[in-house]
């Protein structure tokens, strides 16, 4: 199977719905500045005025969206072997810091308001406008947030986030027009900076949950568990260990598994299988993928007894999380533990050499520590 030929098809189609949707927000977001500048400046209200600038800002950040994507979508070089996708991860960040700062913007703006209500003169006119680019925001978040999931691009996703925002934001205008209309209050200085508070608190979630893309996460548990039930699917197959995922970009993820296998297989079997496996993980989850080997060799009656021995001693230590790829060669036995983050990963492996070491010292123990890298 050519990996590379499919992931240059699957990077470019997806760089087409990107832009394609990207695009259309750009288009929906430049009518709305000029319908909003044209009322605000009509009406003087100043937060249709802003936030005809915050929809100049949701075009910016489409603009953004596309650059982000055609650069993370270069092919990989000497010096970039893993491709350029984590482009995008800066891209969201980007995205993120303009929520935050429409946010802040916004917040001043409103706080100033509140105490120096601005002279308005809403109509009939203006408030059929604000309907109609709040229903215009909402479907166009909705949209984007939609396409940015399947396509999984955090940019994409963060432009929809920004453009239900600015509906909720154009849904406060909405209210303060409607009260000023009927009992000419000014509270448009109020909504304003509730919503502005709003707006920057998931501005900051959303650069966090960004910035934890770059620097590394726990993948998700359904997709580790559905990925080990399909590697366990294969016959020759007793277990999968030591799952590592990497991911380079939305749409690139690049792991290592290991295999616990007979040792009886020869090396023509072991690679039959562990290409099926490759070729199979990649159509199903799109991960290319590297198999390692665990020899196994419990169909012995004395090394499956002893075996369970070992597991129970293991059991009692409840910092340690699993026990695998036992082997059991003359008097020589090897296993990796898998150690709580909390613990002492180094102690607890000498403890339980030491323990081993005392109620079989028939046998020299090679233990090997792994990461907790995923569920």
């Amino acid at each position: 199977m050519d990996y590379t030929k499919k992931v240059t098809e699957h990077l470019a189609e997806r760089e087409r719905d990107v832009v394609r949707t990207s695009l259309l927000g750009i288009a929906g977001n430049l009518l709305l500045v000029v319908f909003k500048a044209i009322i605000g400046l009509l009406s003087g209200s100043i937060a249709i005025i802003l936030d005809a600038v915050n929809n100049f800002s949701d075009a910016l950040s489409s603009v953004i969206t596309i650059i982000g994507t055609r650069l993370a979508n270069r092919k990989p070089d000497k010096k970039h072997p893993y491709g350029h996708g984590r482009i995008e991860y800066l891209t969201g960040v980007l995205i993120a810091v303009i929520i935050l700062l429409a946010g802040v913007t916004s917040l001043r703006e409103s706080v100033v308001n509140i105490f120096k209500p601005d002279s308005t003169n809403y109509n009939a006119a203006t408030l059929l406008i604000l309907v109609a680019a709040i229903v215009a925001k909402l479907l166009m978040g909705r949209h984007m947030k939609k396409v940015g999931t399947k396509l999984k691009s955090g940019a994409l996703v963060a432009s929809g986030t920004d453009a239900l925002f600015d509906a909720l934001l154009t849904a406060g205008t909405l209210i303060a027009a409607i009260v000023k209309m009927i009992w000419d209050l000014p509270i448009e200085g109020i909504v304003g900076t509730l919503i502005s508070v709003f707006i920057i608190r998931a501005g900051i979630e959303l650069l966090t949950e960004t910035l934890n893309g770059i620097i590394g996460t726990r993948f998700d548990k359904e997709l580790t568990e559905a990925f080990k039930e399909k590697i366990n699917s294969f016959p020759q197959v007793s277990g999968v260990y030591d799952v590592i995922l990497h991911s380079y970009g939305p749409s690139q993820i690049i792991g290592s598994a290991h295999i616990e296998v007979p040792d009886e297989m020869t090396a023509k079997e072991i690679h039959r299988l562990t290409r099926s496996i490759s070729a199979e993980i990649y159509a199903d989850f799109g991960i290319i993928l590297t198999v390692g080997i665990y020899a196994s060799n419990e169909n012995d009656p004395e090394i499956r007894a002893f075996k369970n021995k070992v597991e129970r001693l293991i059991g009692t230590y409840p910092e340690i999380l699993q026990m695998h790829g036992f082997y059991v060669e003359g008097n020589a036995v090897t296993f990796d533990l898998i150690v709580d983050f909390s613990a002492d990963a180094e102690a607890v492996r000498n403890t339980v050499n030491d323990e081993l070491t005392k109620l079989y010292p028939e046998y020299t123990y090679y233990i090997v520590l792994d990461s907790d890298y995923s569920d």
